[in-house]
C-alpha cells in the first residue's frame, strides 16, 4: 500500500516548534574542519569511484515542476557540470549533489528551486578557494554561509517582487570528497545513507513538528505519513524572515555505500523500506535502469501526485592501476 501523498499546496511555515530540536545524526563522526590545500582530494588516497544518477518527474496530476536538482564537480580552478548519470574518480576534485524543492503561488515555487541550485554552482566553489587558502572556516563554516547566502536572496527577491512575496525552498546536499560526505539540509527534502553492511536510515531531519514526533518515537513512519500537519515546516529557505539553522553533518565514505537524495514527492509513494529494496535487490527487469531512474518511476506508478526528484550516489572500489609492462 502506498502512502498518502502529501500536497505542497497546504504548506506553511508557523513558528518554530521549541520542542523540535536539531540534534546531530548519530551517525555523524567528526570528520576534518576544511581544505587545507588548493584542493580537498589532494592529500586522499585515490581508492574510490563514484556512480551517480539523477532524475525529476512533474508527476502524474501537475502540469509544472516545482523540484530542481544538481551534479557537479570542482577544484581550485573550475566547475564541471555533471550529466544525469555518470562515473567518475574521487581523485583530484569534490564533487556536489542537491535537491530542492520549490514553494509559492504561481511560477515562484519554480524559480525559488532554480535560484537554490543556482546559488550553490556561483557560491560554494568560490567559498571553498577561499578556505583552502586557511582564509576562512572548514566545511561546516562553508555550508552554514552556503545555506544563509541562499536564504538571504530568496527572502530579499520575496521582498522585491510581489509575485515572489512568501517564495522559499528546501534543499538538502552531498558535498563528497575521496574520504568523507558532508551534507547540509534545511527542509523536508531527505538524504538517505544506505551502508554496504546492509539497513538505511535518514541522515537528515525533517523541519517540522510531525518530523520531530517521528524522529522521537512518538508517532511510526505510516502515522507520520497519515499526519495533518505533515506538510507544515518550520524551516525552509526564503519564505519570509525567520532565522534557518541548517542541518549539518558528515559521514565516513566507505566503499559499497550509497546515497539518495530526494525531494518529499519520492517518499509520497516509496517507504524507506522499499528504497532499499529496490537499490538493493531490484526485480531482472529492473536491474538495468539507473538507480535514481527506478525509484522515480515506481514512486511515480504507485503515488505521483507531487514533484518528485531523487538522486542516487554509490561508492565503489576503484579498481588497482594496470602495472606498466617492462622495458625492453
Amino acid at each position: 500500500m502506498a502512502p498518502t501523498p502529501a500536497s505542497h499546496s497546504s504548506r506553511h511555515l508557523p513558528m518554530p516548534d521549541p520542542l523540535a530540536p536539531n540534534p546531530p545524526s548519530p551517525l555523524v563522526r567528526p570528520a576534518p574542519a576544511g581544505p587545507t590545500t588548493a584542493s580537498a582530494a589532494v592529500t586522499a588516497p585515490p581508492a574510490l569511484r563514484l556512480h551517480w544518477s539523477g532524475m525529476t518527474h512533474p508527476g502524474r496530476f501537475r502540469a509544472n515542476n516545482e523540484d530542481s536538482f544538481l551534479a557537479l564537480n570542482f577544484d581550485a580552478h573550475e566547475v564541471r557540470f555533471l550529466g544525469k548519470t555518470g562515473d567518475a574518480s574521487l581523485r583530484g576534485a569534490d564533487f556536489v549533489f542537491a535537491v530542492s524543492d520549490g514553494m509559492g503561488g504561481a511560477n515562484a515555487g519554480e524559480f525559488a528551486s532554480k535560484i537554490a541550485v543556482t546559488e550553490i554552482t556561483r557560491l560554494l566553489p568560490r567559498s571553498f578557494k577561499v578556505s583552502a587558502l586557511g582564509l576562512s572556516g572548514g566545511f561546516q563554516d562553508i555550508l552554514a554561509e552556503l545555506f544563509e547566502a541562499i536564504h538571504r536572496s530568496l527572502v530579499n527577491l520575496g521582498h522585491s517582487y510581489e509575485e515572489c512575496a512568501g517564495m522559499g525552498a528546501t534543499l538538502s546536499l552531498c558535498w563528497v570528497t575521496p574520504e568523507w560526505v558532508w551534507f547540509s539540509h534545511i527542509g523536508d527534502s531527505r538524504i538517505y545513507y544506505l551502508p554496504k553492511k546492509g539497513g538505511i536510515t535518514q541522515l537528515t531531519h525533517d523541519h517540522s513538528h510531525v518530523g520531530w514526533l517521528r524522529r522521537t518515537g512518538k508517532i511510526t513512519e505510516h502515522q507520520a505519513r497519515a499526519h495533518p500537519g505533515r506538510s507544515s515546516l518550520q524551516q525552509a529557505l526564503g519564505a519570509g524572515n525567520q532565522h534557518i539553522e541548517p542541518h549539518i553533518g558528515a559521514v565516513d565514505l566507505q566503499p559499497g555505500d550509497r546515497f539518495v537524495i530526494c525531494s518529499d514527492g519520492l517518499v509520497d509513494g516509496l517507504w524507506d523500506g522499499t528504497i532499499e529494496r529496490l537499490l538493493r535487490e531490484p526485480a531482472p527487469t529492473q536491474a538495468a535502469l539507473p538507480p535514481a531512474r527506478l525509484l522515480v518511476e515506481e514512486s511515480v506508478a504507485a503515488s505521483g501526485r507531487d514533484n518528485c526528484t531523487a538522486i542516487v550516489i554509490e561508492a565503489v572500489a576503484a579498481p588497482p592501476p594496470s602495472p606498466h609492462p617492462e622495458s625492453t
